[in-house]
């Protein structure tokens, strides 16, 4: 009789100094289709671990999981966790990675100082932001010993912090992450969509609400489709907006951009603008890129 093969389960044990952004981290580890919890305590960590999948009925088969120092006997439960992983012989086949994070001292006073955040370990009144931060770094010198890898995340903005998870981390995952791009008309006149990235004006161009048999149409409709098309710019427009995004998008991407916002505005945002995002959004899907249409305004009146 075959023995089933118990489910891999690729565990991501993200620990580390408070206010180290392990809480960044966790997020980066979720768009990567990681599921992540957060403040484990260890009590429950163990039982969960023994079958994860039954547990939480994961449609995954990776999880993060962010424990520190506000659980109750972390310093010295953790690393017999891990021990107890590396022996594990569960219904689910635990692959653990312990990533710890940590940063200089002056990195995290400002941190704590900016969100008006109380560490963990001044919980006494008598104990300062600087005592508590040398204390920990005491109690997790062991645990950072035994981390598989560590970041330093003192200089890291979120963007920096991104890229490395995903450097490290993207190949692991079932389907790297895609750029979704939304290309989105609107009319000037009721204002600029909240959250634009990139913005482009085209009320230049030939405006069919002044043809009195185009005005009711959008620029969805055929015939207004062919009055912009047989002016000079339109076509040439599309083009050289097609080609700055081409060039800028896997720029975006390497960021580990998750989302684009692209607007394009015309006067009422019914003919012009939304003629130029059905025409570049669609130039873009068949480039290859994940592409989103929204029109704002097209239900609008003039």
């Amino acid at each position: 009789m075959t023995t089933p093969t118990r489910p891999r389960i690729r565990l991501a044990l993200i620990t580390g100094l408070s206010g180290s952004g392990k809480s960044s981290v966790a997020k980066c580890f979720e768009d990567l289709g990681y599921y992540c919890m957060d403040n484990v305590p260890l009590s429950l960590l163990r039982p969960l671990l023994r079958n994860p999948v039954e547990h939480l009925g994961l449609e995954t088969d990776r999880l993060a999981i962010v424990t520190d120092v506000r659980a109750p006997g972390f310093a010295e439960e953790l690393p017999l966790l891990l021990q107890e992983l590396a022996a594990a012989a569960g219904p689910a086949r635990i692959e653990p990675t312990l990533l710890f994070l940590e940063s200089s001292d002056e990195s995290l006073v400002r941190r704590f100082s900016e969100t008006r955040r109380r560490h963990p370990l001044t919980l006494k009144e008598d104990t300062s932001l600087h005592e508590a931060i040398v204390e920990e770094r005491r109690l997790l010198a062991n645990l950072r010993g035994a981390a598989d890898m560590i970041f330093d995340t003192s200089e890291w903005s979120i963007h920096e912090i991104r890229r490395q998870v995903w450097g490290r981390f993207a190949d692991d995952a079932p389907e790297r992450p895609q750029l979704v791009v939304s290309v989105n008309s609107f009319g000037f006149k009721h204002g600029i969509p909240y959250g634009t990235d990139l913005l482009f004006d085209v009320r230049f161009l030939d405006n069919p609400h002044f043809v009195p048999e185009l005005r009711a149409l959008t620029g969805r409709d055929a015939r207004v489709v062919q009055y912009l098309d047989s002016g000079s710019e339109f076509q040439e427009v599309v083009q050289r907006f097609e080609d700055l995004l081409l060039f800028l998008l896997p720029r975006y991407r390497d960021e580990k951009r998750s989302y684009l916002s692209v607007a394009v505005g015309c006067t009422g945002g019914r003919h012009r603008s939304v003629a130029v995002c059905e025409r570049l959004a669609h130039r873009l899907a068949e480039a290859g890129w994940a592409v989103r249409v929204d029109h704002r305004d097209i239900a609008k009146e003039g």
